[in-house]
């Protein structure tokens, strides 16, 4: 079955990049293009690397008030 249909990358060859080394979606990219053009296969492959879904982040919130701080902000 196809994986990736921009660059027709099969769930067998991606099997077979993470089985030679390629043990992240981004390894299996450098190896075979797949999850670099439309990128809707990429969490096929995470699945296929036994790595599941991406992770949702959460934003991050002030204990005082409880609303969203960006990313790297302090509070002071």
């Amino acid at each position: 079955m196809y994986v990736c249909s921009c660059f027709g990358i099969t769930e067998q060859q991606v099997r077979e990049h993470a089985a030679a080394g390629a043990g992240t979606p981004r390894a299996i990219a450098s190896e075979c293009g797949a999850g670099t053009d439309c990128g809707s296969c990429v969490r096929r492959i995470q699945g296929l690397l036994g790595r599941g879904g991406c992770a949702r982040r959460e934003p991050v919130t002030s204990p005082a008030v409880g609303s969203p701080v960006a990313p790297g902000v302090t509070l002071v």
